[in-house]
């Protein structure tokens, strides 16, 4: 996938989510389904998630290659790394209910900033997408912490994938049918 490509896919994505959020009342910010994140956790997640892509990839490249390497294999496409995330999630819940189980719960005064913070991570993210060279998003790798080492390409097509992963779990979790 080209990057004009990933950076119509992170918008279309962003821009479900947020539609999605203009049509939903505010009392769902800090009341969630039982057991489940609230809308506020949902978004503060992602919020964290953008921030800190966006904070390796204001590393010098050269960092990066020395501290994580560069990717010895064939470039995976974005149905592959969808697939492989599925996957990972399904193998690994206990380590992800984990790794998740302390996000704060924002409070509804924080709503607008985490919002706009939002808004403001995807963008930064798709302007550092279009000034990375081809050469640099396919050979240097960052971690993931669920799914390892990706290139930079896969860990940004994976972003909007995670997106829709967490509107499709709030779509699911605030439905008529399964909140009231």
């Amino acid at each position: 996938m080209n990057k004009d490509a990933i950076a119509s896919l992170l918008e279309e994505k962003y821009k479900e989510l947020f539609l999605w959020m203009e049509n939903q009342s505010i009392d769902i910010w800090e009341k969630g389904p039982e057991g489940k994140w609230t809308t506020g956790q949902q978004i503060l997640h992602l919020v964290n998630s953008l921030q800190m892509l966006n904070n390796a990839l204001s590393y010098p490249r050269f960092f990066l290659k020395y501290k994580f390497g560069t990717c010895n294999r064939a470039p995976r496409d974005y149905d592959t790394v969808v697939k492989n995330y599925q996957k990972k999630l399904s193998e690994n819940k206990d380590r992800v209910r984990t790794f998740n189980q302390n996000l704060k719960t924002p409070t509804l005064t924080e709503r607008k900033r985490l919002l706009t913070r939002l808004q403001i991570q995807q963008k930064k993210l798709q302007y550092k997408l279009k000034k990375t060279s081809d050469l640099n998003l396919d050979s240097l790798v960052i971690p993931h912490p669920l799914m390892g080492k990706m290139t930079i390409r896969e860990i940004i097509m994976w972003t909007a994938h995670h997106t829709e992963h967490h509107t499709t779990i709030l779509k699911n979790n605030y439905a008529e049918e399964n909140y009231c």
